[in-house]
């Protein structure tokens, strides 16, 4: 019978004007207003960095993200978070003062200067994951654990399913 079930409701899309997508909707506007607050990166600050702001994470987010394809530089950091570039530039210059990341010179062009993550900024991120972890876990600690199982797969497959909608609507990326 599940089986069956999942086969019908697999073929047939949601209905818009059924109870349901609407609800999801709601939620939706509820998370974005909860994320918009930035809860965890202000538990992160008050746990292992007082001081800092909401944007230095962002920058720290933003070189943890970008390391991976190679060099990263201040405009492209810039360009990641869609601000000024010397808005940038003075974020990571108080994050360096910090010791939260570094400068260096580039492998590849010695003229041009890179942004690093230091260890302390290696610490700082895990204690982002650390607070976001705990506040997950917090959240669905009543839950049996099929439901989190369940959960973390269809919610895995919503957000795949909402940047592939978003990535073919979205005009300023390259298709």
């Amino acid at each position: 019978m599940n089986e069956t079930m999942i086969k019908t409701s697999s073929k047939s899309p949601a209905d818009p004007d059924g109870e349901n997508v609407p609800r999801i909707g709601r939620s939706m506007t509820r998370m974005r207003l909860m994320t918009g607050r930035r809860l965890i990166g202000r538990l992160a600050i008050q746990s292992a960095a007082p001081g800092l702001e909401l944007s230095h994470l962002d920058v720290l987010d933003a070189v943890r993200r970008a390391q991976p394809a190679g060099e990263v530089t201040v405009g492209m950091i810039a360009e990641m978070l869609r601000i000024d570039p010397s808005r940038a530039s003075r974020v990571v210059a108080e994050m360096v003062g910090r010791n939260v990341l570094r400068r260096e010179a580039s492998q590849a062009d010695a003229r041009r200067i890179v942004v690093v993550i230091t260890p302390a900024g290696q610490d700082l991120l895990a204690e982002i994951v650390a607070q976001k972890l705990a506040i997950i876990s917090e959240i669905v600690s009543d839950w049996p654990e099929e439901d989190v199982d369940r959960f973390a797969a269809l919610f895995e497959r919503f957000i795949g399913g909402y940047e592939a909608a978003f990535l073919s609507r979205d005009k300023d990326t390259p298709g």
